[in-house]
């Protein structure tokens, strides 16, 4: 009998061992083929925590994460800790390599022991299946398995060259929210094109979240159809054993932001963010209609609008990166239309793009960030490419900088100096514009960065080992927003707009008890009455059209 067992080991069939089926056994072998729910409830066991080696008792949502792995090419899937994710999987995994030959299977985990372990578990299920269930074994392993039909399985740490040169049927992608985004995003750029090469190949993603990454990113598009993954979503409250007592003890324990991170499966890493973690979590991108070099557009040039493009300008050695943003500035809410980031770009370089760019968009008026090296950027588009739209900004003693169109005498320079001060006016004004729906952010990486921008110290800047150079530029474009030159290009006032909406508002709930309109005309080019500001300034606005100030301009 030992010469039917591999390596010694009693528990496991060899390759070319025959095996007699009884009627029985052949009724059941065909049931477990045609039902991976069934097999696994049957002839699956686990290790649990408090009750050692035991059957694997599938809640109502595992098995419907196996009813969607099974009939589903691209499955993603948000769960909280500890909900046996993994394990479903896992023994999914098994059963499509037993019943299926010659399949290769990828088990890809943020860290190599991890995926090991995994295919551990996968090795210890296999053990305990009746001899006439199991494939012979021809290699066993650590880090790999193959069985006598063909089918192998792989463990290793999810990278570009995990996978790379091999043709796999299924990739398991567990706790990708946790591998880095840098990885992230070169692993699916080398490994699509194998996914994509087979008409039956599967992706099973699976993770509690980690901040908004790359899996947020396919989260959020699978949630609005914006790729092929199917997501599956599953709360902490349908794990058995999980209610109201048990949710105060785990906070109790822990923190609430921990819990909300770990079981109720928000994707915000950060506290104390510049943008209310209620708004953050309504954001949503869009995929751009172009994606080249660095440069994402989300809406083409349209030629009745007007645009306004920000800079900031790093070193181009990897660290920073050299970021801007087009914003659509023809209406409220104003629009970000393009972005462009890249962290090797050279500043001798960045001119041409902004002027290519801003040329496009109807000859958008530019402003450069220049505490850096900016002033270089600035002067090249001022006085080697001829470009005339800069906004320039001059000194005006406590007032601070100001921003215009050109030199007035006065200490002006070529683009804006972030100072304290102006960095605290800009992030009020983006915190309310954004908050208000005065501004719609487009850009998936913005999004990311709007995330781990938080409080530190006096001011905002990005959380540890994160970035911020978007959010900088929508900062900047905040101040920018709320100085007189601005209002004189756009004709508009956000801080009057959101005024003049919380006055109606105050009509609308006084006029039931008895507030009648005065009659004043508010139609387009029409006074709508003195207005005195937040500040005490006294103004009487008057709107126009969105053709009528193109006219003017």
């Amino acid at each position: 009998m030992s010469d039917n067992v591999y390596l010694g080991n009693p528990n496991l069939k060899r390759a070319n061992v025959q095996i007699e089926f009884t009627p029985e056994q052949i009724q059941e072998y065909a049931r477990c083929m045609e039902d991976p729910a069934y097999f696994i409830e049957n002839y699956i066991k686990i290790v649990s925590i408090d009750e050692g080696l035991v059957p694997f008792a599938l809640y109502p949502f595992q098995r419907d994460m196996v009813q969607t792995f099974h009939t589903n090419r691209f499955s993603i899937c948000k769960l909280p800790r500890q909900s046996g994710k993994s394990t479903t999987i896992i023994a999914y995994l098994l059963h499509y390599c037993l019943f299926n030959s010659s399949v290769n299977v990828a088990i890809l985990a943020n860290k190599a022991a991890v995926a090991r372990d995994l295919l551990g578990r996968l090795q210890l299920a296999y053990e305990h299946l009746p001899k006439w269930l199991q494939q012979g074994v021809m290699t066993w392993n650590k880090g790999s398995l193959e069985l006598e039909n063909g089918s192998k399985i792989l463990a290793s740490a999810t990278s570009s060259s995990a996978v790379r040169g091999g043709s796999y049927n299924i990739i398991f992608l567990d706790e990708f929210a946790y591998v880095p985004n840098n990885i992230a995003e070169q692993f699916f750029s080398s490994v699509y094109p194998t996914i994509s090469s087979g008409k039956t190949s599967k992706v099973m993603m699976v993770s509690t979240p980690h901040g908004m990454n790359m899996f947020y990113k396919i989260w959020n598009d699978a949630e609005n159809g914006r790729n092929s993954y199917v997501p599956i979503e599953v709360h902490w409250s349908e794990v058995p054993g999980r209610d109201e007592k048990w949710k105060a003890e785990t906070i109790k324990n822990t923190s609430e932001q921990q819990f909300n991170v770990e079981f109720e499966c928000e994707f915000l890493g950060s506290v104390n963010t510049l943008i209310a973690p209620a708004k953050l979590r309504t954001l949503s991108h869009n995929n751009p209609v172009q994606d080249n070099a660095g440069l994402r557009v989300y809406e083409n040039p349209n030629p009745e609008s007007a645009y306004v493009l920000v800079a900031d300008v790093s070193r181009g050695i990897a660290s920073d990166y050299s970021a801007f943003v087009v914003i659509d500035v023809s209406e409220v809410p104003y629009k970000q239309v393009a972005v462009y980031r890249d962290n090797e770009i050279k500043p001798m370089n960045f001119p041409q793009i902004i002027h290519k760019v801003a040329t496009a968009y109807n000859l958008a008026y530019v402003m450069i960030e220049i505490n850096d090296i900016g002033a270089q950027v600035a002067d090249a588009l001022q006085f080697d490419l001829e470009y005339d739209n800069l906004i320039m900004t001059t000194m005006h003693g406590r007032n601070g900088q100001m921003a215009g169109g050109g030199f007035s005498g006065k200490k002006a320079q070529l683009g804006v100096r972030t100072t304290k001060a102006l960095k605290k006016v800009g992030c009020s004004n983006f915190k309310t514009m954004m908050e208000a729906d005065k501004i719609l952010i487009q850009d998936f990486n913005t999004i990311v960065e709007l995330t781990t921008f938080v409080s530190k110290g006096q001011s905002y800047e990005a959380d540890d080992g994160a970035t911020d150079d978007l959010v900088m530029c929508m900062v900047l474009f905040s101040w920018l927003s709320d100085q007189t030159y601005f209002k004189e290009l756009t004709n508009m006032d956000i801080r009057q707009q959101l005024w003049k909406e919380k006055e109606d508002l105050v009509d609308q709930d006084m006029a039931p008890f008895g507030f009648v309109l005065d009659g004043v005309n508010d139609e387009y080019g029409e006074k709508i009455g003195e207005t005195i500001d937040e500040y005490g300034s006294r103004f009487s606005p008057v709107v126009q059209s969105h053709r009528e100030w193109l006219e003017d301009w």
